[in-house]
């Protein structure tokens, strides 16, 4: 085999793997492609979740707060109905001792 044909049968194997490089190279990047569009949605996913997540603690926290003040309006309710009953208790004669 003479040289020059040495020389073409290496650049002919040079260019095959060229070629199969840049087929690659191309598939290499339509999945990057399409990895970065999942990576974007999916980080919209979570930022829409995370506002989600955000609007229900500060409903559960203004809630509470309600909640807490109801408990506070009843518990008097209660206490000021316990004054009056004992008062209406007091005023009542007593049992005669049998």
């Amino acid at each position: 085999m003479s040289e020059t044909d040495e020389l073409r049968r290496r650049i002919d194997a040079l260019e095959a793997e060229m070629d199969a490089l840049r087929e690659h190279l191309t598939t290499t990047r339509a999945v990057v492609a399409i990895n970065d569009r999942d990576v974007a949605e999916f980080k919209s996913e979570l930022r829409a979740h995370k506002q989600v997540l955000q609007a229900l603690r500060e409903t559960q926290l203004e809630q509470g707060k309600r909640i807490d003040a109801l408990d506070t309006k009843v518990s008097t309710g209660f206490a000021t109905v316990l004054a009056a009953v004992q008062a209406i208790a007091d005023r009542l004669p007593e049992e005669p001792a049998s």
